[in-house]
C-alpha cells in the first residue's frame, strides 16, 4: 500500500509492522525502506542509491502513536480491531482507509463518524484481492488470459464504480461510507432475487 501511494504522488510520513513504526513529517523514500525491510525484515529509516542504503534521521513511534498521528489519511493495513472505542478519538486524520479486515471496531465508528472522519469501509477498499480472483477464475472458465494491464485496468475501472456507487448513496441518504455499502449490495441482492422470480419460494405449489 505504501508503495502504491509514494508512486501516486503521496507523501508517506510513517510506516509500521507488528513492532512498531518510523515517523518523518517530510516523507520518505518508499521503495528504500521497502528494500531494506526485505533485506533485514526489520523497518528502519534508509535511503537507498544503487546497491548502497544508508541511515536517515526519523522518529520511533509505536503502532498506537502511529494511528494519532496528524496526518490527512491513516491506512490501518495489517490486523483487525486496532481503532477501538479506546484510542478512536485520539484519530487526528481526516480519513481512515481500511485495507486489514475489520480495523475498526464497530464502537469506534459512531466516535470517528461524530469527529468528522471519513471512513472508506474494507467491503470497499479491500475488495480489490477478490475481486481479481474473480477475474481469475472468469478466465479459468474462459481459456482466456489476459495480459496484466487488462488486469490492472478492469480493475480500476470496476473499483472506481463501486466507489462512485456508494458514495452516492452515502450521499442521497446522509449516512456513513460503511452503511451505504450494505445499502448498495443489499439493494443488488434484492434485484437478483426479483430477477429469479418466486417458483423457488413456492417449490412445487400451484
Amino acid at each position: 500500500m505504501a508503495t502504491l501511494l509514494h508512486g501516486a504522488g503521496y507523501r508517506v510520513v510513517a510506516v509500521s509492522d507488528s513492532q512498531g513504526g518510523i515517523h518523518d513529517p517530510g516523507g520518505f523514500d518508499v521503495p528504500s525502506l521497502v528494500r531494506f525491510k526485505e533485506k533485514t525484515r526489520r523497518i528502519d529509516a534508509t535511503y537507498c542509491e544503487g546497491t548502497v542504503c544508508e541511515a536517515i534521521p526519523a522518529e520511533r513511534v509505536s503502532n498506537e502513536e502511529l494511528l494519532a498521528l496528524d496526518v490527512d489519511v491513516v491506512v490501518p493495513a495489517a490486523i483487525e480491531g486496532v481503532i477501538t472505542a479506546e484510542n478512536a478519538s485520539r484519530v487526528q486524520a481526516h480519513t481512515v482507509v481500511e485495507v486489514a479486515n475489520g480495523p475498526v471496531n464497530a464502537d469506534a465508528d459512531p466516535i470517528l463518524e461524530a469527529a468528522g472522519v471519513t471512513v472508506v469501509p474494507g467491503i470497499v477498499a479491500n475488495a480489490g484481492g477478490v475481486t481479481v480472483s474473480y477475474f481469475e477464475w472468469v478466465q479459468n472458465r474462459t481459456g482466456d488470459y489476459w495480459t496484466l494491464d487488462t488486469v490492472n485496468s478492469r480493475l480500476a475501472e470496476r473499483m472506481h464504480r463501486e466507489f462512485t456507487a456508494v458514495r452516492e448513496v452515502a450521499v442521497d441518504l446522509s449516512v456513513s461510507l460503511r452503511t451505504a455499502a450494505y445499502v448498495h449490495a443489499l439493494r443488488r441482492l434484492c434485484s437478483a432475487i426479483e430477477a429469479g422470480g418466486t417458483s423457488s419460494y413456492f417449490g412445487n405449489s400451484v
